[in-house]
């Protein structure tokens, strides 16, 4: 499963490598990082049949995480479009109900929880 992470904070490629270390070496999943929403869409251009889910922060400068999943959803409606979940470090029912209106599947909030991930994951 390919996994597109969109984060401007560097520390969150180490984190996402290292807690799914296991995951990783067997193959069950393979992660792309992007540090802002252009660099996603970039991206998502060329991949955007490969990826399953795209985990996205909301609060990054310049394109907002809820701009980028807007772009998400009118760019790459092909089916199956990817599964994406906002991730915020405000878990404010505004931003909540913004990301769900445009599309979400899911919301989560920092400090992510990294066992309650792996098991949505397993349900993709």
């Amino acid at each position: 499963m390919k996994i597109l992470v969109v984060d401007d904070e560097a520390d969150v490629q180490p984190l996402f490598l290292q807690r799914f270390r296991k995951e990783i070496k067997n193959h069950e999943v393979e992660f792309d990082f992007a540090q802002s929403g252009e660099e996603a869409l970039d991206y998502l251009k060329d991949k955007h049949s490969e990826v399953v889910l795209i985990l996205s922060d909301i609060n990054m400068p310049g394109m907002s995480g809820i701009e980028l999943l807007t772009h998400i959803r009118e760019d790459f409606p092909t089916p199956p479009p990817p599964v994406v979940m906002m991730i915020t470090a405000y878990g404010d029912e505004e931003n909540y109900k913004q990301a769900m209106d445009k599309g979400a599947d899911d919301f989560l909030t920092k400090p992510l929880d990294f066992n309650l991930l792996k098991e949505k994951l397993k349900t993709l």
